[in-house]
Parts: structure tokens; sequence; C-alpha cells
């Protein structure tokens, strides 16, 4: 990894410079969903296509990832709350310009299914955080197929 970035709590979510929030109804029950988060770490990278590599560290209390492109990521869970929310922080990344980033998953019963909400906050040099702005269409691109690849994924299972 190139950096350590700033630790910070699940409230930084709610007061990060960048901050970008996606949702999508889906028809797996929350449990399901979150045990997809949570607990089966490395299936990310069979319905995440942005995902190459995921793996749970220290017991589940962290995760490593890649992603498609060469993004390095050592992360802390600042919650996994079944079946409600799963969040986490990045501690030390390869992306150049960031200095804080975390994620929340938060499921929602919607009917027999869950609406998914992904939260992602982050702060960094003046061009990070532009470029986060300027990809904001590509993340959402990218959170949609996600989550419809995991319900896909969890209708068969």
């Amino acid at each position: 990894m190139a950096r350590r970035l700033r630790p910070v709590d699940l409230d930084f979510i709610g007061v990060a410079p960048v901050r970008m929030v996606f949702a999508r109804n889906i028809s797996a029950p929350p449990e399901q969903v979150f045990r997809a988060l949570a607990e089966d770490v490395s299936g990310w990278a069979e319905w995440f296509s942005a995902v190459t590599f995921a793996r749970a560290t220290d017991g589940g209390a962290g995760r490593e990832i890649r992603l498609r492109g060469g993004g390095r990521f050592a992360e802390t869970v600042l919650v996994a709350k079944a079946p409600e929310v799963y969040a986490y922080r990045v501690d030390a990344t390869n992306a150049p310009g960031a200095r804080a980033l975390a994620e929340e998953w938060r499921l929602v019963p919607h009917g027999t299914g869950t609406q998914v909400r992904w939260s992602f906050a982050a702060d960094g040099t003046a061009l990070f955080r532009f470029a986060l702005v300027l990809g904001r269409a590509g993340l959402k691109r990218a959170f949609r197929d996600a989550v419809t690849s995991l319900d896909r994924r969890l209708s068969t299972s």
C-alpha cells in the first residue's frame, strides 16, 4: 500500500466533503444480502465486477480488496449489525490523493425483498474530490450492476 489514510468513524459518512448515496430495490431478503456483504467477503469478486480480489482479515474485523485497474485497499469493518448495516473505512490504499474513505451498506426491508442503500464518503486533495464527483455516474452504474448481479446470485443459491 502506498499510504495510510486518516482513520474515520461512522459519523464521517454524514459529513465527508464528498458523499454519494445510491439505492436499489432487490428481491433477496435483508438477511441474505447481509450474509453476502459481511460474511462471504471473498464472494464479492463474483458479483461486483470492479472487485478482482476480496478477503476478510483479522478474523473478519478487516478486509483486503483489489479492484480492476490496480486499486488496493486495506479496510477496517466499523459496523456489522445483521441484517441492517455493514460499514467499513479504508486504512491504506494506493489511490493517489485519497485522505479518508468510508462506505456504508444499509439494508431496509422492502416487501419480501430489500432496499440496498450504499453510501460512499471520501476526502482527499482537490483533484481527488473533483475526480470522484466526475466519476459519480460510473459509481452509480457500478453499484446498480453489482447489486443486480448479487440479487441474481442470491436467487440461485
